[in-house]
């Protein structure tokens, strides 16, 4: 069996460029949404001429659309998972293009039928509302508010829940931009961490769950959490996720 050390050492060695998460295989699992967000998305792709991905990440998800419409573009501001994503989808024909989080969208008003989004870290609604046909659809996946609490709390101490990610408050901010609610659908899912190399690679890779994570600033919190692994089993933490789909009038 691996110790603290050799697993600790794994972890921070393992890549973590774009939103692959294949390496965790055996290691850690996560509940998935009811919905089935990249069927989703790849069926409402089926019916329309353009699309735009934002926040593609390193476009995995956008890819796994067997059939893309004939104008297919995506967005992404991190350098490491933009290289990802124009590898990935510019030789299938995929328009990739820089834009941070709160840029204004690189594309001319009312340029497509379809916005997705899987996970994004902040929303332009103007801007969403903006580059979408009449009768055009948000549709998003989204992290809630209090997501992965569980594993902050144990890295950082009792936390408050932050609401900026609530349901709510984003079907609220997208009506004040003209735009109407279609579904909404919360749902609070259970992840396992069977190892702290699992621990470790999950905090490097998805940076907000504790904000500046290094192994070497939490090396405490790490072992205490490898020790109530190794006595409990795997750590368990809950992570929260919502659908909203909303339509341009």
């Amino acid at each position: 069996m691996a110790t603290f050390d050799e697993l600790v050492a794994e972890g921070a060695s393992a890549p973590v460029d774009g939103w692959d998460f294949s390496w965790f295989e055996g290691r850690a699992t996560e509940q998935r949404p009811s919905w089935g967000y990249a069927g989703l998305i790849a069926s409402r792709m089926a019916a329309v001429e353009s699309v735009v991905d934002v926040q593609t990440g390193g476009g995995e998800v956008l890819n796994t659309v067997t059939k893309l419409p004939p104008r297919t573009a995506a967005t992404e501001g991190w350098p490491p998972s933009l290289a990802v994503a124009r590898r990935l989808l510019e030789p299938r024909g995929v328009e990739v293009v820089e834009a941070g989080n709160l840029d204004p969208l690189p594309f001319e008003d009312s340029s497509f039928e379809l916005v997705v989004s899987r996970h994004p870290a902040e929303i332009r609604w103007d801007e969403i509302a903006r580059v979408l046909r009449p009768g055009g659809s948000y549709l998003s996946q989204q992290v809630g508010s209090g997501s992965m609490h569980d594993l902050s709390q144990s890295m950082m101490g009792p936390l408050e829940i932050d609401d900026s990610r609530d349901p709510e408050l984003a079907a609220h901010q997208a009506a004040e931009v003209g735009l109407e609610l279609v579904t909404l659908k919360p749902e609070s899912l259970r992840a396992e961490f069977h190892d702290i190399a699992a621990v470790v690679v999950f905090l490097r890779k998805v940076i907000w769950i504790v904000p500046g994570f290094t192994v070497d600033g939490y090396l405490p919190q790490l072992r205490a959490l490898h020790e109530r692994i190794e006595s409990e089993g795997p750590f368990v933490a809950h992570t929260k996720r919502f659908l909203i789909e909303v339509r341009k009038p």
